[in-house]
């Protein structure tokens, strides 16, 4: 690796009013219940500005930006009080006026918090800086508590396609170390890429449920179509009624299971979802504190007597291993989601059987009938259409699952 791709800086272009630091940088901090400064590291206090003097023993709010949503930090308090490692995107302000940006992990420990902070570098965090701006101005405007402002960016959040804060979150960190990595000329882990491999598995089985849920409304009507056709060609009780019947009966079974699989915070499909993500998210948890604790295993920087050194890398080893007992954990609940998720999948199946049986017996009906079947026959031609689209999702969605399970069965190899 030459020294330019180590030294690698997002400093180019930068707005004068920025405090530059390297990509290859992490910030790192520790403070007590209350959000005091008890430790820190020379990063930190370099583009910060203050002297260590003035910023242990200070509020971390010395650094806020004005520039920053209440609400952003609302939700970050409510979780990390809650006992839940927490990431966010968040501006700060210098000494000088400056301002820089971070990711920044929250950790709840023993007796207070640690932070670790990297630079970001993804098309997200552009997306993110003017959801911020949206969010500040409506603060202004509307006179929005931190709560109300916390409770619209969760719902900025999920039109952005999350489904909730700890999914987005786990989507940013992943992508965000994974850019870091890149750009530095570094190997992601391959543990690190097999989550994110899952990761992106599961939000495709979201597109291709979404797809599938969608043909299937398109043939609710059928049935009522089917026995429309019926009073006017047969008698009552007649074949075409008689599938009509049917054909209904396993469109309420397929309600059943869209309900089951697709829909609440419960569904099969939310639980298989949140878990991969929970695993990801662990995982480059682990691999930015590891990264934080051999970067303070290095140092040579120049720390005052009340930083001691020993501490601050015993902590971030301890929080490591806790993310690694938590990831083997996770990675557990994946593979028994894995396998709910496969027997539903296996449920939709037969039913798609079903409906093909159903589709064979409405052709019949409308050759029998001759020019008499017209109407019928535009149904058969529905039932064609919708039913292709249905294969071809579900087809996808077994192929996905397939994917999970290997990369589950591997990472049980590297955990």
């Amino acid at each position: 690796m030459t020294d330019m791709t180590s030294n690698f800086s997002l400093a180019t272009g930068a707005s004068a009013n920025e405090a530059t630091f390297q990509l290859s940088e992490l910030f790192y901090s520790r403070t007590d219940r209350r959000g005091v400064i008890a430790a820190g590291n020379t990063v930190f206090q370099r583009v910060a500005g203050f002297d260590w003097d003035e910023m242990l023993g200070a509020p971390h709010k010395i650094i806020r930006h004005p520039d920053m949503p209440k609400g952003v930090f609302q939700l970050l308090w409510d979780n990390i009080l809650a006992g839940r490692a927490t990431g966010a995107y968040v501006k700060n302000r210098a000494k000088s006026g400056r301002y820089y940006w971070v990711f920044a992990l929250v950790v709840p420990i023993e007796g207070g918090f640690i932070s670790t902070r990297m630079k970001p570098s993804t098309p997200i965090f552009d997306t993110v800086q003017e959801l911020y701006k949206d969010l500040l101005e409506a603060e202004a405007r509307d006179r929005l508590s931190p709560s109300d402002s916390a409770r619209i960016l969760l719902e900025r959040v999920r039109d952005l396609g999350f489904a909730n804060y700890e999914t987005f979150q786990s989507h940013a960190l992943a992508t965000e170390y994974a850019a870091r990595n890149k750009a530095l000329g570094r190997t992601g882990e391959t543990l690190q890429r097999r989550f994110v491999e899952m990761g992106q598995a599961i939000m495709q089985v979201q597109v291709e449920t979404s797809e599938l849920t969608e043909a299937f409304k398109s043939i609710r009507t059928v049935p009522m179509n089917m026995r429309i056709i019926a009073s006017r060609l047969e008698n009552a009780g007649g074949p075409i009624s008689a599938i009509s019947v049917n054909y209904s009966q396993m469109l309420e079974e397929m309600s059943t299971w869209v309900d089951t699989f697709v829909d609440g915070d419960n569904c099969v499909f939310a639980r298989i979802r949140d878990a991969i993500l929970r695993g990801q998210f662990l995982s480059f948890a682990e691999a930015l504190q590891c990264e934080m604790h051999r970067l303070f295993e290095d140092t040579d920087g120049d720390y005052p007597e009340r930083i001691d050194i020993a501490r601050e890398s015993r902590e971030l080893k301890a929080l490591g291993q806790q993310f690694s007992r938590e990831m083997t954990q996770s990675l557990e609940h994946v593979e028994a989601e894995a396998k709910r998720f496969a027997r539903s999948v296996l449920d939709m199946k037969r039913y798609v059987t079903g409906l093909s049986s159903t589709r064979m017996m409405c052709k019949i009906e409308s050759a029998a009938l001759g020019d008499s079947g017209t109407a019928l026959a535009g149904i058969v031609e529905q039932l064609d259409t919708c039913q292709t689209d249905i294969e071809k999702r579900l087809a996808r969605i077994v192929e996905l699952n397939s994917v999970i399970q290997s990369n589950t069965a591997m990472l049980r190899t590297l955990i």
